[in-house]
Order: C-alpha cells, then structure tokens, then sequence
C-alpha cells in the first residue's frame, strides 16, 4: 500500500439542486460542474458520487408536516429504535424523490467516469446529510457502507466537492475526517444554501479535522502526481 491514495467524493450534484428549475436550487449551484469535470481526469484511486434519493413521504419534506414551512421551519426527529435519542432538523421543499428528473444527476456532470453511485437518505425516517450514515448513534438507523468502501480500495485521503457546502458536503467531510481519512473540502467546487454563514460554517468543518482548500492548492496538485 502506498502512502497516498486519494478518492474523490462528489456530494449530490443533482437537478434538484441546482438553477433554473431545481426545487432546492443552490445560487450558482451548477457552474462548480466544470471544475469537477477536472477532478474526474485525476487519478483517484476510486471516485463516487452520491444522490439524495428520497421517498415523497421523507421526513425532511415541509409539506408533510401540516403547517410547516420549506426553509422556515425546523422538527425534532426522533430515533425510531429509541425514543431517547433526537435531533432538530431544518424543513425543505420536496426535493431529490426517487426516479423524478430532479434526483438525475446533472448531464453537464461526466458521470461514465465514476466508479460508484451511492444514493441516500431513502429511509423516510431520518434526515441524512451525511453519505456515510445518519446521525444518530444509539442505535444507527442507516450506514450506506460508504466507510467500507474506502477502506476496501485502502483510501488514505478523501476530496470533498458537490452541494450544498453547508449541508451535505459539510457533513461528507465531518464525517470522512471522523473514519480516519484526511479530508479535504475544495472550496471552489462547492456551494452553500446560507452564503452569509459560509465562513462560520468553514471554521466548524476545520474543527472537525477535515480541511477546506483551493482547488489550486498544493492539497488538489498532490492527486495530479500520485505522491
């Protein structure tokens, strides 16, 4: 095994999330594309792309919450194997449902070059950010296998790019970081829901361990040489 073995994990660059007719559009969320077809012509060891891959009755949704409002509004989600555990969790519009146009990934997006496509949050239950599992502990409702997979190709360093920065890639990367991996979020390749809380919501990923970089940075030129 070498020393570096980089994998690229592009986080939910899907229709939905993006302008002009996403339901969940992420301001300029299309124009990272370029920049991440890019990344694919590097040699990573092995690259994934996930989809939010949503039942119409997840729990995230506003509009099964009567009264609730999409961006509003937030619920308590309670572990359904123990009613102890919860959490509060922002509401959305319908976004991502499984086999609607919005969950496709984007077709700007070079998707023949990735090795795998992981879809998630498909329990309605829970609210699932993160690709690697949600968030509760005592019991795990869902562990997509994510952690496995990287460690079955002896993944060393994992790349974070996709939508949205302050969500789902913030929690790719929180969680990478939390396996054992050295992440990286390139900063360039993303963007946020909240823009105005980019810069703090940075600062709580760099506690994690994780570290946000330039797609310029010698972190991204590390992955053209192999070294």
């Amino acid at each position: 095994m070498t020393d570096f073995r980089p994998a690229l994990i592009v986080v939910d660059l899907q229709e939905d999330f993006c302008p002009p007719n996403g339901s969940l559009a992420v301001s300029n969320g299309r124009e990272i594309t370029s920049l991440i077809n890019k990344l694919l012509t590097f040699p990573f060891v092995i690259k994934i792309a996930t989809k939010d891959w949503h039942p119409r009755d997840h729990v995230s949704f506003a509009a099964n919450h009567e009264g609730r409002v999409a961006f509003e509004d937030v619920i308590t989600i309670v572990n359904p194997y123990n009613a102890s555990e919860t959490y509060e969790s922002r509401l959305w519009p319908v976004h991502c449902v499984q086999g609607t146009p919005g969950a496709e990934l984007v077709p700007e997006l070079q998707i023949g070059k990735f090795d795998m496509i992981l879809e998630k949050g498909t329990d309605p239950r829970v609210e699932m950010y993160s690709p690697f599992y949600d968030p509760f502990t005592s019991p795990r409702v869902y562990d997509s296998g994510l952690a496995r997979a990287l460690r079955d190709k002896q993944v060393t360093d994992v790349y974070v790019v996709g939508l949205a920065a302050d969500y789902c890639v913030k929690n790719a990367a929180v969680d990478a970081a939390k396996e054992g991996f050295k992440t990286y979020l390139i900063e360039e390749c993303t963007r946020a829901v909240d823009p105005s809380g980019w810069l703090e919501c940075k600062e709580g990923i760099e506690a994690s361990g994780a570290k946000v970089v330039s797609f310029d940075g010698p972190e991204v030129y590390r992955v053209t040489t192999g070294k």
